[in-house]
């Protein structure tokens, strides 16, 4: 390392991201994930994205009535 760095072109907050921008990777089981691929895949109108986000937000719904 260097014992002092040049910083007078650096660019404050360059590769900063807020929180509510990144993508959450989620990770399905083998039998959940080809569930739902083989039902893309009868409607072709629909991304995997979609449908989990859908049946999630049911779910959320659900959960709000009962609470």
């Amino acid at each position: 390392m260097k014992k002092e760095y040049d910083f007078t072109n650096a660019q404050q907050g360059k590769f900063y991201r807020p929180l509510n921008e990144l993508d959450i990777p989620i990770y399905l089981d083998d039998d959940v994930k080809k569930f739902f691929m083989d039902k893309i895949k009868s409607t072709k109108d629909f991304s995997l994205n979609t449908i989990i986000n859908s049946l999630l937000k049911q779910d959320i719904e659900i959960s709000k009535k009962l609470a």
